[in-house]
């Protein structure tokens, strides 16, 4: 072996190291496999080696303003959907969003030489990109398609697995159409603005999660791409609101950051003051959104810290605003032990502050801390499922009616 050779298989080997003590666990056996056998630093020639088997995301191809609309997501996010899809030899695997073509040569090592892989790309110079990978590491046996992927590939399936890499607003009708028989679906789906990754199998007419894994993808595009609105407040600007589903803002709303911010403290103190599915809970508040604030501003004095610089969960109204905020009460800089609070502006602010403060509350009193997340799925026409009348979260869409529960696990029970 060369000693280039030996450098990339070493590279290789750290990746998956690390991924598992992430994890606390090795990975599934066939996607350990797999990623030491596909070489990943073909698939994003413009890096060195070392990114190409670091931990995070490489950003491929930006639009004209410089925001991303490709990238080889992260290995750790690559390899956890893969375990989630479970793929096996001899099926047939429809992937949208082909991307670099990295995850599509992973598939096509999974299915083997008796299964098929059609990948479908938005975006021909991405999809170009993606050909070129493929062939200069010897996959073209994997069948790229340039075209809407919300259409999905009827000439190529039905299909055993069908994944979706690039953020989804709804399920496509095609893709349910095009599922075989105990198919499994898998994609990151954003319900009130958090994104999930939920493996959906058939149940009935509809259908049921298997797995709901938290992660963030770059939203697709197509005909069935819905962006998000961003609402920017104050100089700077110094809040940013992010809203889905094409809720409306009153103008009132622009001048909140005029008022007086208003603090309300909880008891809770937590590592990084966050649980997993708490978003979930805040989520059936009227008017939420995520809300980013900006540094600068914090830094000036003009606004309150917002718990997750990354974008804080808040709520909104006609002329008001309320985000999460937090202060350090303990710990480390590594983990530091954070007291919840929320910060209100406009005339309503203290009110939609009390409201966050109260949710939070009941999560930790025991409403939902340490529950696991349960999605299903209906056309709008069918009857409602039994689920829905005592279901977290409702979210009515174009072509599905999703419907959130969250289920105690026996660890959080006996706790």
């Amino acid at each position: 072996m060369d000693e280039t050779r030996e450098d990339e298989v070493t590279l290789r080997a750290g990746m998956l190291d690390r991924m598992a003590v992430m994890w606390n666990r090795p990975l599934a056996a066939d996607v350990a496999d797999a990623m030491m056998t596909v070489p990943r630093h073909v698939f994003v020639p413009e890096v060195s080696l070392s990114e190409a088997y670091g931990s995070g995301a490489v950003v491929t191809h930006r639009d004209a303003q410089g925001v991303p609309t490709s990238s080889a997501s992260a290995p750790g996010t690559v390899a956890g959907m893969l375990e989630q899809a479970q793929v096996r030899p001899g099926q047939r695997v429809l992937e949208v969003g082909a991307g670099t073509g990295y995850n599509a040569a992973l598939l096509a090592y999974l299915v083997g030489p008796s299964g098929s892989v059609t990948t479908i790309e938005y975006d021909a110079d991405v999809a170009d990109a993606a050909r070129m990978h493929l062939t200069a590491y010897g996959a073209d046996q994997v069948r790229v398609v340039t075209g809407d992927g919300t259409l999905g590939a009827a000439e190529d399936g039905p299909f055993d697995r069908i994944l979706v890499t690039a953020g989804a607003w709804d399920v496509a009708p095609a893709w349910v159409e095009q599922l075989a028989p105990g198919g499994r679906l898998l994609l990151p789906l954003r319900l009130r603005g958090l994104t999930r990754v939920v493996a959906f199998e058939r149940e009935g007419t509809g259908l049921r999660s298997v797995s709901v894994v938290e992660d963030g993808f770059i939203p697709m595009k197509g005909i069935g791409a819905m962006p998000e609105k961003n609402v920017p407040l104050g100089p700077g600007p110094d809040v940013t609101l992010r809203i889905d589903d094409a809720q409306p803002v009153a103008r009132a709303l622009l001048e909140a950051l005029d008022s007086e911010p208003a603090l309300v403290w909880t008891d809770v103190v937590a590592p990084w003051a966050w649980t997993p599915q708490q978003d979930f809970w805040l989520a059936t508040l009227p008017g939420f959104s995520r809300v980013f604030v900006n540094a600068e501003a914090v830094a000036a004095g003009r606004v309150p810290r917002a718990k997750d610089p990354w974008g804080a969960w808040g709520i909104y109204s006609a002329g008001s605003l309320a985000y999460m905020t937090a202060q350090q009460v303990g710990g480390t800089e590594e983990m530091p032990m954070l007291r919840v609070g929320a910060c209100g502006f406009g005339p309503e602010g203290a009110d939609l502050a009390r409201r966050l403060t109260d949710r939070v509350r009941a999560w930790h009193e025991g409403a939902g801390d340490g529950a696991e997340v349960r999605i299903e799925a209906r056309a709008p026409t069918s009857p409602p499922l039994p689920s829905e009348d005592e279901a977290l979260l409702v979210v009515d869409k174009v072509d599905h009616v999703f419907v959130v529960n969250t289920v105690r696990t026996a660890t959080s029970i006996g706790a």
